[in-house]
């Protein structure tokens, strides 16, 4: 224990003494620091001070004219409050400041205070002791260790990628919380709806009904609520359950713990929290704090800050805690070099506004509540600036000045040769380093790994400049969702969600996405790994990156929206190219790398948004045709296909040999043996990722191209062409793929759709509020519906929105147990028009399709296995048509249900059977009864509402698809048109 240190009077002969020892030495001073000390020593090696705050006086009057060290002895040295540097501390080039641990690592920084207990038997293995009135307790260390608070459900450390390692849906069910006596003062934490980070919250009581009730959730900077199952709860006495938990009393003054059984609470050292920042430098642009070093501490005990994680950046995802176990705001040349971040509760470092040239090297963050090294500027330094994501600048009125509009950020600063994991142990939206509203910020020789989020995170794009080298990122988003080991975004006053408006806008002047990425950030000679995301992400805006050189070992790369990204010379291991979303002549280019699949759009590309340049890379993939798959859009036209000869991929050295045939698309070997931590002593502790196995054939050994796909037939309502989303599309639309949705991916200005104002890459989630996850639930509630007017929730631009739609075809279906009892759809009685077919049918002859008759048979069915088979009818001459109606039989209790797409033709003559050629051919729409229940005879009609028409054609075609798991068809017996 430390012994009383601060004197209420130091002595005059104190002072001089102290002086008298630092003035032996003209160019340096040294201070000695020791918990053992008394800060009414002087100071020197003999007679060392106590406490840092001490050593800071006695070093203030020679700051700026000679050197100073400030020697700090080994031991713990719990801080009586957090210890501030100002302007007047500071050093000079010539005469820096340096407080340093006399043995690396030996010298503990404390923000907390060690308790002295009393321990006795509780109840079943839980122990009890008595506290000091007033106490408050955030977080409880049993030697070294922050144990957890009672918590339900129980923690669960083996579910490293579950959230909250073990969370459970009736988390605070007012049946949960009936157990609880008094829940006040406890905590909800909660991942975000689409799991884009996480809320927390603070539990106030209960309610009369027996409801928990709470109040917080403000730290997601794009709100939709909790997860419905992903919860946890802490801190309720009644969930003490578990070994390592515990419950402090404050009312009661009583610590209740529930130690392990190799835990003797009779020696433990306990300690508890009381700091949030142990350090801080309280400096300014104009009067900043300079050349001051902190070298070799460990740091520990700085209280979790999750409810105060308020403050939005910008419009990114996340809202920050403006602080860290250490803070600094107005300092230039500052230095934390070799120290260690051991389990503290909020951000690790957290430079705020103006720094220049600041440096952290050497050093081990782990463990964290929140972010380990954060770079956050001002927002008033932002020309623009905006905070909601669906805030939208009006970009005829924006400021057109490149760059920032004051100096008040961090800028030209560099993180380097750092150990950073288990980031995100409290908060949900936490990453290795966080760049914000920052310039030339240098990410380099670092290992970041275990990561409930990114590893490293560019919130916008001002002002770039940054540069990201020889880091090793790996097993990172492992509790959230929809993003990567690298993350961006690059939402500038240029961007809207309405991207439309950006185009036009960019359009006419092409250099306004640079208005603020004003400087080309840079990514390269990097490892990645991202199992559950993208190992490099651009999102929303990201523009001005160059990224080269880059070892990818899971999840590829991805470009969304954005301007002048290039990407060349990288390696994509199992994976590939994804590319999101662009901009018309974006300036994208991406060429020379080596991809082992295809490229996987989304919502792109086109005509327009398909960049510069994709082409000149090497694929070496299970699908042989790989390349080509978007070659109508120019893309890898001068590829090639084939094995890049790896040097030892086991191993993973992804160098290539002599003869590859990356050469002949100009790709360069880059090191393998440099990523990550450089120091000796955190080389020897870091992790490095697995290597995974190479996926060059699938699991069944046959290459892609052998496989017999099933062919959808193209989906199309009033007019729009809908599908599922899939894959990366979820992350296109900005939607959980739990809830899903039909996307319009073509919009005819003439369709219905148009008219009753929908829009190309709208997203449909809802009709009349049955939930539409797929096209098949799109299309049995559109069925259901019948001709009654429809309500539409769908998601603009990823804003929800609700649509009425009273016009345009709609859909009756009938199904009947005998072939003469339709009542809403009966079976014509002068059918007319001729029939005929892309594939010869099966079982009976056409012409009884328009035969005014139905059977319980095949009737002229397509074999098994025969996808797109197409009936025609020709009228003879154009009409208006009304209804278009199709009969089948439930032949074998399998074939009544009817999956097809019906098309019109006005040609005046045979318009052949390609139904994608939209001058022959205009889609009607889609019908699926799939899903509904078939009786022994069913019908189904595409109709015009009252007052309206389908079209005038002379041709009605049915593009049809099996309906079973089996490959079999509808038994058609009879078609018609109205």
């Amino acid at each position: 224990m430390n012994k009383p240190t601060i004197p209420t009077i130091l002595t005059l002969a104190g002072v001089i003494c102290a002086l008298c020892s630092m003035a032996s030495s003209s160019s340096a001073a040294d201070i000695y620091v020791s918990p053992t000390g008394n800060d009414a020593d002087a100071g020197t090696h003999a007679s060392p001070v106590a406490t840092l705050e001490r050593a800071k006086q006695l070093a203030r009057p020679l700051a700026g004219k000679e050197s100073v060290t400030v020697h700090v002895g080994d031991g713990i040295h719990y801080l009586p409050s957090t210890l501030v540097f100002s302007p007047a501390d500071s050093g000079t080039a010539e005469h820096p400041v340096v407080y340093t641990a006399t043995n690396e690592g030996g010298a503990v920084l404390s923000g907390g205070s060690r308790l002295e207990l009393q321990w006795q038997p509780f109840r079943d293995g839980i122990f009890m002791a008595k506290t000091a009135a007033g106490l408050e307790i955030d977080q409880l260390f049993v030697n070294g260790s922050n144990q957890r608070m009672a918590r339900y459900p129980n923690f669960d450390a083996s579910k490293k990628t579950e959230a909250y390692q073990g969370f459970a849906a009736d988390a605070f069910s007012k049946e949960r919380a009936a157990g609880w006596a008094d829940p006040a003062g406890g905590f909800i934490h909660a991942m975000h709806r689409s799991r884009w980070g996480g809320y927390h919250y603070q539990i106030t009581g209960k309610n009369d009904e027996g409801e928990v009730t709470f109040e917080g959730g403000w730290q997601n900077n794009r709100p939709s609520g909790m997860h419905r199952d992903f919860r946890m709860v802490e801190n309720i006495f009644e969930e003490l359950d578990a070994a390592g938990e515990w419950y402090h009393d404050a009312d009661k003054q009583t610590l209740y713990y529930k130690p392990d059984s190799n835990i003797d609470l009779n020696a433990a050292v306990v300690e508890v929290v009381r700091l949030r920042h142990l350090i801080e430098f309280q400096g300014t642009a104009d009067a900043p704090i300079k050349f001051i070093t902190l070298k070799g501490f460990v740091v520990r005990h700085a209280a979790r800050t999750f409810m105060d994680t308020k403050e939005p950046l910008l419009r990114s995802d996340w809202a920050i805690y403006r602080g860290g176990a250490i803070f600094l705001t107005g300092t230039e040349d500052v230095q934390i070099l070799d120290s260690e971040f051991d389990q503290v509760g909020g951000n690790a470092v957290f430079f705020s506004n103006y720094n220049r040239r600041a440096l952290v090297k050497g050093c081990h963050i782990h463990d964290a509540g929140g972010s380990g090294v954060c770079f956050v500027g001002d927002p008033n330094a932002v020309r623009n600036p905006l905070f909601g994501y669906g805030q939208k600048n009006d970009l005829n009125k924006i400021d057109r000045t490149p760059g920032p509009q004051t100096n008040n950020y961090p800028a030209d600063s560099e993180v380097a040769d750092c150990l950073i994991h288990g980031i995100g142990r409290v908060e949900r939206q936490p990453t290795g380093v966080l760049i914000e509203m920052s310039a030339r910020i240098t990410v380099r020789d670092c290992s970041i790994y275990d990561c409930a989020r990114a590893g490293i995170n560019i919130g916008d794009g001002a002002w770039g400049g940054h540069l990201i080298e020889r880091c090793d990122v790996f097993d990172t988003v492992q509790e959230t969702h929809d993003h990567g080991s690298f993350n961006s975004w690059g939402r500038d006053r240029f961007w809207r969600s309405d991207r439309d408006a950006t185009q036009v806008a960019v359009d006419k002047d092409p250099n306004l996405p640079f208005l603020d990425a004003v400087e080309t950030t840079v990514i390269r000679n990097s490892r990645w790994r991202c199992d559950h995301g993208w190992d490099i992400d651009l999102d929303d805006g990201s523009t001005n990156y160059e990224i080269y050189n880059n070892l990818m070992l899971s999840g590829g790369l991805k470009l969304r929206e954005g301007f002048r990204r290039h990407a060349w010379n990288n390696i994509t291991i199992n994976n590939g190219f994804h590319p999101h979303v662009w901009y018309d002549n974006s300036g994208d280019e991406v060429y020379a790398n080596i991809f082992m699949m295809a490229a996987r759009g989304a919502r792109m590309p086109t005509d327009k948004a398909k960049g510069k340049r994709v082409d000149g890379n090497l694929f070496y993939s299970p699908d042989p045709n790989a390349k080509d798959k978007y070659a109508k859009f120019g893309w890898e036209a001068n590829s090639v296909v084939g094995d890049p000869l790896f040097v030892d991929p086991e191993s993973g050295d992804f160098r290539v040999r002599e003869g590859s045939p990356a050469f002949k698309v100009g790709f360069e070997n880059f090191p393998m043996d440099q990523f990550g931590v450089k120091k000796q002593s955190l080389k020897a502790i870091a992790k490095t990722p697995v290597i995974p196995q190479l996926i060059t054939q699938n699991p069944d050994g046959r290459r892609e191209a052998e496989r017999m796909n099933p062919i959808d037939i193209p989906t199309y309502w009033l007019g729009a062409k809908i599908h599922s989303l899939t894959g990366e599309e979820f992350s296109a639309f900005g939607v959980r793929k739990e809830d899903g949705g039909v996307a319009l991916s073509e919009v005819g200005a003439k369709t219905a759709a148009a008219q009753a104002g929908l829009q190309e890459n709208d997203l449909v989630q809802a009709i009349n509020a049955a939930s539409v996850k797929d096209v098949s639930q799109f299309l049995s509630s559109y069925c259901a519906a019948g001709d009654a007017p429809l309500t539409l929730k769908i998601i603009r631009n990823q804003d929800p929105m609700t649509l009425s739609v009273a016009s345009g075809a709609y859909v009756l279906v009938e199904s009947i147990d005998a072939g003469d009892q339709f009542s809403h759809l009966p079976l014509p009685k002068s059918p007319e028009g001729k029939v005929s077919a892309n594939d010869a049918p099966k079982n009976n002859p056409l012409h009884l399709l328009v035969d005014g008759e139905i059977i319980d048979g095949y009737g002229p069915i397509f074999g098994n296995g025969v996808y797109a088979g197409v009936y025609r009818i020709d009228l003879g001459q154009s009409k208006p048509v009304s209804a278009i109606t199709s009969w089948s039989a439930n032949y074998g209790k399998v074939r009544g249900a009817q999956k097809l797409t019906i098309y019109g033709s006005n040609s005046d003559r045979d318009p052949g059977w390609d139904l994608s050629n939209q001058k022959r051919f205009t889609p009607l729409g889609t019908i699926d009864t799939t899903s509904m229940n078939a009786k022994a005879f069913n019908a189904a009609s595409l109709r015009a509402r009252t007052g309206e028409s389908l079209g005038t054609y002379r041709w009605i075609s049915w593009q049809t698809n099996p309906v079973t798991d089996k490959a079999e068809n509808t038994a058609f017996q009879e078609l018609s048109v109205e």
